[in-house]
């Protein structure tokens, strides 16, 4: 899992993105359905966030990683408890699809 802060490529992509977030849900649009989750959200490096253009991608959506965010005891520790929420809840939710890729 790469920190807040980290810029990658995606696969098919042409622009750096900058991660924003760490397992994003997103909420249904009809009642009674799940959330899906997504991996990570980001924004469009060095533009930044523009609450109109965040994109959601998961881990074998990233081709080059080209600058890894900042890490210390707290990241770690926010990582082991990440990991074990998704040991618990993963199978609960849905898991995202990325459908295109950002270009």
């Amino acid at each position: 899992m790469l920190p807040i802060g980290s810029i990658v490529y995606l696969k098919e992509g042409t622009s750096k993105i900058m991660i924003l977030n760490r397992g994003p849900i997103i909420p249904p649009e009809g009642n009674g359905e799940k959330g899906t989750m997504f991996d990570y959200s980001g924004c469009l490096y060095p533009q930044g966030l523009d609450p109109n253009n965040v994109f959601y991608f998961n881990e074998e959506n990233i081709d080059k990683v080209v600058f890894e965010g900042y890490k210390d005891e707290e990241e770690e520790r926010f990582q082991e408890v990440y990991n074990e929420w998704l040991k618990v809840n993963g199978s609960k939710i849905e898991k995202g699809v990325v459908k295109e890729p950002i270009r």
